[in-house]
């Protein structure tokens, strides 16, 4: 707590910030090819996080990521990075999500080959 009363809130993975870093510059790459400005309206966003299959997990039948990283913290860290880079002037703008998943590579339409995540951002007009 802070002399003000506030709670102080640190993160507690040290995966976060460099994934974070990483959806940032993803970004700021992306608006400096278009030259979009922030979005400032209402947004409906989409979000396939593809995740590191264990070793351990079966190799020819579908499995589920129902471990860490919770999927709530890979969007709330995700959102914040493309506030950072400038996608949107506050990640409020966020209404809605037509889709929120967390996959394994091949294990979904959506789904990378490698770790990463696909985002596609609809405003609502």
């Amino acid at each position: 707590m802070s002399n003000a009363g506030r709670a102080i809130l640190a993160e507690s993975s040290k995966k976060v910030r460099p994934w974070r870093q990483d959806v940032k510059a993803a970004a700021e790459h992306l608006r400096a090819c278009t030259g979009a400005p922030p979005i400032d309206g209402p947004v409906v966003c989409r979000m396939t996080f593809t995740l590191p299959k264990p070793t351990s997990a079966p190799k020819r039948r579908r499995t589920y990521p129902m471990r860490t990283p919770d999927l709530s913290k890979l969007v709330r860290s995700t959102e914040d990075a493309l506030t950072d880079a400038g996608i949107w002037t506050d990640d409020a703008r966020v209404i809605g999500y037509t889709k929120l998943r967390k996959t394994y590579p091949m294990e979904d339409v959506d789904a990378l080959d490698t770790p990463g995540v696909v985002i596609e951002i609809m405003e609502v007009v």
